[in-house]
């Protein structure tokens, strides 16, 4: 592969996406359309061992082995394909080996304190419930940015039959065996045709959703404290449990997880909801300062041991600038502004506001990896102070009229956060504008981050999202293509076309982070000029067709 670019193309999929495995993928990579289109790989967590979240609900970081191997890792760069890994900062799974121990040992586990025990945290900030956890004092949460409704607390069962309630800022779910009459007869002194009735009672009132104590228990009101204990000693849970920045085991497992991804090859670590990570009682809970630049600091010192670089993911609208403090730290940021912009630039036909952007970037020498689609969605809340909520709005109308989903934060009416669609889709499916936006996208500043889907010109798939049934917005945008699909969209002049433009972007001279980018915008036609060295590259975008013209010299 040509080494004249510093920020080429990187692919962005789950190990699973392509055909099934990492292998599979591999076997894409390799083929001669793909020749010098990718300088990086973007894998999401899921090729970790993982259990929720595809992928960011980490139980450790061995290669999850039903979907990739070492093996595959090392025909990555044999390709010359560098490697962009995840590291999830703020939590760990409860399946991981340290909650497993916490659950089993209590609090003689040598991780008592690698979790946030709530009650440790907010011990002398509120007052005890009845549930058994405190309940903060208003003016301590009153400033708090929670992910959900409520407070963010698992009530964990302890080895000595208490619950203790520990940090749970993202997804949780409790889990019941459903019992039968001998599981009932061994636990408690019943007769058998008791413990059969009583069991198709407790079974149908867990199926409701009901907790073990809200399960009417009429006509076996005796055997109720025996059968609520029973079930909830032996309760199992999922979810992501927040780690405990204080404690310094917490901070050895951060080293080894670098370590590790390191040892894979990563020459990128993107910081996963890092900014969540450090609490103090009445502070935001949410890129609180300076605490978050503190534990940045000290993770890139560890990063630094190891040679990789760090990519902070934040999410924040524009007007709080939260990307400048991040590139003026020294760091690469993410461009959650660019999906947006160009969708609006491509819908109003200008291109003003996309070199307002672009010259910002370039005169405050902001390193960005840029987007079109990802994983998550289409970002919208970043839009705040660069566009005005009525475009924002109008926008959302579009991408929605046209099959998309809008997440709201906690469902709360005008919090609008992402909407849910393929970029594909997002453009009206329209292979015109698709190519438009990609080329755009490659002459924008920044290393481009290529979504697989919008790549193979992916469509909304809703039949996914009725699969994934509550909370499944997301699976409109995830679609795993087989290998035959993939076969079958090579053939399409928007997928060759997208491959030609990502090879131009990664083997023409002109483009690198320090290279000069020269942006005019004349009615409808929008001209980049990239200079670097004696080379130059120029694209003319004319937003009135949707026409694009590339030149080298």
């Amino acid at each position: 592969m040509s080494k004249f670019v510093d920020n080429g193309p990187m692919l962005n999929a789950y190990p699973d996406s392509m055909g099934g495995t990492l292998g599979d993928i591999v076997s894409v990579l390799s083929k001669d359309a793909f020749k010098d289109v990718f300088q990086s790989f973007y894998i999401l967590p899921s090729i970790f061992n993982t259990d929720l979240d595809r992928g960011f609900s980490v139980i450790d970081y061995g290669i999850n082995e039903q979907l990739g191997s070492k093996e595959d890792i090392e025909a990555l760069k044999a390709l010359d394909i560098n490697l962009k890994l995840d590291f999830i900062l703020n939590h760990a799974s409860v399946l991981s080996p340290q909650f497993q121990d916490l659950i089993k040992n209590g609090e003689k586990s040598k991780y008592a304190d690698f979790f946030i025990n709530w009650n440790k945290f907010w011990d002398g900030y509120g007052e005890m419930t009845d549930e058994g956890y405190i309940q903060p004092d208003q003016k301590y949460i009153k400033d708090m940015f929670f992910r959900k409704p409520g407070l963010p607390i698992l009530m964990v069962r302890m080895p000595d039959g208490k619950d203790v309630p520990y940090w749970n800022t993202f997804y949780q779910e409790v889990q019941y065996k459903r019992p039968d009459a001998q599981d009932l007869m061994e636990k408690m002194d019943i007769q058998y045709l008791s413990a059969q009735r009583l069991a198709v009672k407790v079974c149908e009132g867990l199926d409701e959703g009901k907790k073990p104590a809200e399960i009417d228990y009429t006509g076996f009101e005796k055997y109720k404290d025996a059968v609520v204990d029973y079930l909830e000693s032996g309760r199992r849970y999922l979810g992501q449990m927040d780690l405990n920045i204080k404690s310094d085991l917490v901070w050895e497992h951060y080293r080894n997880t670098l370590k590790s991804l390191a040892g894979y090859g990563a020459s990128i670590v993107r910081l996963d909801a890092f900014a969540y990570a450090p609490k103090e009682p009445g502070k935001k809970n949410f890129l609180n300062e300076p605490d978050t630049w503190d534990v940045l600091e000290k993770v890139k010192k560890l990063a630094d041991e190891f040679k990789v670089s760090l990519l902070p993911e934040i999410h924040a609208s524009y007007s709080e600038k939260i990307y400048e403090v991040v590139a003026d730290k020294g760091y690469m940021t993410y461009d959650f502004f660019l999906p947006g912009l160009l969708i609006y630039a491509i819908e109003s036909k200008s291109g003003e506001l996309l070199k307002k952007w672009a010259d910002e970037i370039q005169e405050k020498k902001i390193r960005v990896v840029n987007m079109l689609g990802c994983h998550d969605g289409i970002p919208l809340l970043d839009l705040k102070g660069i566009l005005p909520e009525e475009d924002i709005q109008n926008m959302i109308d579009t991408i929605v009229g046209r099959g998309g989903f809008v997440k709201d934060l906690h469902g709360a009416k005008n919090m609008y956060y992402q909407v849910n669609a393929t970029y594909y889709s997002a453009l009206g499916d329209d292979d015109k504008k698709m190519l438009f936006a990609r080329a755009i996208q490659m002459f924008m500043p920044g290393k481009p981050q290529v979504w697989y889907l919008d790549l193979f010109a992916g469509k909304n798939d809703h039949e996914a999202v009725k699969r994934a049934g509550a909370g499944g917005h997301k699976e409109i945008n995830r679609t795993n293509l087989t290998l035959n699909q993939i076969n079958e969209a090579m053939e399409k002049d928007v997928v060759k076309k997208q491959l030609d433009l990502l090879r131009f972007r990664n083997t023409c001279p002109a483009f690198g982070f320090d290279a000069k980018l020269d942006v005019t915008v004349d009615g409808s036609l929008m001209k980049f000029v990239w200079e670097n060295n004696g080379h130059k590259a120029a694209l003319e975008a004319d937003f009135s067709d949707y026409s694009y013209k590339i030149s080298e010299n």
